[in-house]
């Protein structure tokens, strides 16, 4: 892909959700994600309906007249992206492929913390942690990441989320709002989910396309998988056929619900071709 038009697909999802995460997201994203604490303020003369655990009783004493402290929430956060780019990311069969779904939701959480004047990070990785970017503020910032995230190739094709779970624990000391953007293919993580989710605040966004679930009827086709390349030749007009490959998707999602509900961990499933509008308001008002 060459600069131009590199600029313009980062010109397009800048343009279309900037504006989503400020006329949509801004206060979900304030209200779902807290920041660290109520921090001291300044002293004022009481009000009637003030709570008198709040009456500084030395600064009252001093001027004999109630006096209250008045604090405000330490907003500033940090929110680590940590996002699966291997071969299966490649995948889509409804108008955009998984990656491209998945840079114009990152863009729209980062356009959201920085909005809230939180530092926002990124970890890239496939079969490995591939680019690290670290937490900082600013919308050059996130245009940097949206590049990324359009034209980074990654070295392996393979999915491995422990790996990278434990590699976010070690270089991301500091508490964190963490997103783990992925499909989901690896099944041997469920331990670094749990360890993750205590360190930091973290939330799995479930990337789907419809054609995992529903197998065409077209007869003989020749199915590739993303991450290890291996072809397999599928008679597609077999019911069976058709029923096992439904079911086993059916099957992959019972597993990661019941994954994420074990280790705490809050998720929103994500379909190409489909608004990621609505999941993720969910998400936000039911935190």
């Amino acid at each position: 892909m060459d600069a131009k038009e590199l600029l313009k697909k980062v010109r397009l999802i800048e343009l279309k959700t900037k504006g989503l995460s400020s006329q949509v997201f801004s206060g979900e994203y304030h209200s779902a994600f807290k920041g660290r604490g109520m921090a001291f303020s300044e002293v004022r003369e009481y009000m009637p309906g003030d709570e008198i655990r709040t009456i500084d009783w030395n600064v009252t004493a001093r001027f004999n007249h109630p006096y209250v402290k008045v604090f405000h929430e330490e907003r500033e956060m940090t929110v680590m992206l940590v996002i699966d780019i291997s071969g299966s990311s490649s995948f889509g069969t409804r108008s955009q492929l998984k990656r491209e779904l998945i840079a114009e939701i990152a863009a729209v959480i980062s356009f959201s913390a920085i909005q809230n004047n939180d530092k926002i990070g990124v970890i890239l990785f496939a079969g490995k942690p591939e680019l690290y970017i670290p937490p900082k503020k600013g919308k050059k910032h996130i245009l940097r990441i949206i590049r990324e995230l359009i034209e980074f190739k990654p070295n392996t094709k393979e999915t491995n989320i422990g790996t990278t779970l434990d590699y976010l624990n070690n270089v991301v000391k500091k508490r964190s709002i963490v997103f783990l953007i992925s499909d989901f293919l690896d099944n041997s993580f469920e331990d670094q989910l749990k360890i993750t989710n205590r360190k930091h605040d973290l939330v799995a966004l479930q990337i789907t396309d419809q054609a995992e679930y529903n197998l065409p009827k077209v007869g003989w086709v020749q199915l590739q998988d993303l991450e290890s390349n291996q072809l397999k030749w599928v008679n597609t007009n077999l019911p069976k056929v058709r029923k096992r490959f439904a079911d086993q998707g059916r099957s992959h999602d019972r597993y990661m619900k019941e994954t994420f509900r074990k280790s705490g961990v809050d998720f929103a499933k994500i379909s190409t071709g489909e608004s990621y509008v609505k999941p993720l308001m969910n998400l936000f008002k039911n935190r």
